[in-house]
């Protein structure tokens, strides 16, 4: 402790006037450790091509004699593109950005949430949801979700018709399940819920053939918000962008909480120009969609429950100790991630190579799953 004129010798975070409800929080973060195979963060393994390198440090280096000045702080050209990209005729006014589809998410609570108002959530889910919710000042309500992990309609309308929360989120597909929830189920949610909608699509470029977005919703729906990434897919994780596509007026009401010129002139013209290689990048969504349902079959076929995925990982168990599976892999040079229900871990689809990798590490790591 300190006291005038003493030299600071003790002095941590308790010390701090922190607001009380942040009091033994922890930062979110998952485990960043130098290993052979990371597959513990959802990334997408295939690094952007030469070409695509050229093409940003090309565009990069264009706007590098300008950074002088603010940049455009709507992003117009970047909203444009991201309507291009998504279909369903949207422009400009429909969609929104930002640094992550986390940022997304914290504007949508700061416009929508606060102080006596609330947000529900069906878990497990994103941790970020009820994170950022109380970081804003919300109420978080949480319901379960059932044991294969969907959602039970009947139970959630139930739930929103009593509770009326001011935001619901759904995440389809589910992290860290991978699950995906059926239109049906997301117009049941949107027709009784009294405020904002937002289904979190971070990884629904990795849905399986014929599943479908609820950016065909978007029309019929006012006050539903469908939130994207450029970080899965995209293969975009350090460039930090996020966007949403909604009705005009929501992204209006982005902007009265934006910070000013929040999207930076660089991030900009890196997302803009990934845009323009979506062939390709998508080409390797097809890849790990493919690695992803042989990893599926392959840990059934060892005696491992495994959650149905529409995303770019795996969620698998049960394990009596989890924590120390989880460690022998790693002892193996092998990071996955502990997280979701008690007994499951999660595992992010890399290359063949690293699952490969993955796959010796876990019978090494789980010999009784061996068949």
């Amino acid at each position: 402790m300190t006291s005038e004129g003493d030299t600071v010798t003790e002095f941590g975070l308790d010390d701090l006037p922190i607001r009380e409800d942040l009091r033994g929080t922890a930062p979110y973060g998952a485990p960043q450790l130098d290993v052979p195979v990371a597959l513990n963060t959802n990334e997408n393994p295939y690094p952007p091509s030469d070409r695509l390198a050229e093409a940003l440090a090309r565009e990069v280096g264009s706007v590098a004699a300008g950074l002088n000045r603010y940049p455009d702080r709507d992003a117009t050209r970047l909203r444009e593109a991201l309507a291009g990209y998504l279909g369903h005729g949207l422009d400009a006014q429909r969609v929104w950005a930002a640094n992550g589809s986390n940022e997304v998410l914290q504007q949508i609570l700061q416009v929508f949430g606060g102080p006596g108002r609330s947000a529900m959530g069906f878990e497990p889910s994103y941790s970020m949801h009820p994170i950022i919710t109380r970081a804003t000042n919300t109420t978080w309500v949480a319901h379960r979700r059932g044991p294969d992990f969907a959602i039970d309609t009947e139970e959630a309308t139930r739930a929103i018709a009593e509770q009326r929360p001011d935001i619901v989120f759904v995440t389809s597909p589910n992290n860290p399940t991978g699950t995906a929830m059926p239109l049906e189920a997301i117009e049941s949610v949107l027709r009784v819920a009294p405020g904002v909608v937002v289904v979190d699509e971070a990884y629904a470029e990795f849905r399986r053939e014929g599943t479908p977005s609820a950016l065909t919703l978007l029309d019929e729906h006012p006050r539903l918000v469908v939130s994207r990434t450029m970080s899965k897919a995209f293969a975009m994780a350090g460039a930090r962008i996020g966007y949403l596509a909604a009705h005009p007026a929501v992204v209006q009401a982005m902007q009265l909480v934006r910070l000013p010129y929040h999207l930076s002139e660089v991030s900009q013209v890196v997302a803009a120009t990934a845009l323009e290689f979506s062939d390709e990048l998508l080409g390797a969504v097809k890849r790990l969609r493919e690695e992803r349902d042989s990893t599926v079959e392959w840990l059934r076929a060892h005696g491992f429950a495994v959650a149905d995925s529409d995303a770019n990982f795996v969620l698998f168990g049960e394990f009596a100790d989890r924590s120390a599976v989880w460690r022998a892999m790693l002892d193996r040079g092998v990071l996955i991630r502990e997280v979701g229900p008690p007994g499951w871990l999660r595992v992010t689809i890399g290359t063949p190579e690293e699952m490969s990798a993955f796959r010796e590490a876990l019978l090494w790591a789980a010999p009784d799953h061996q068949p």
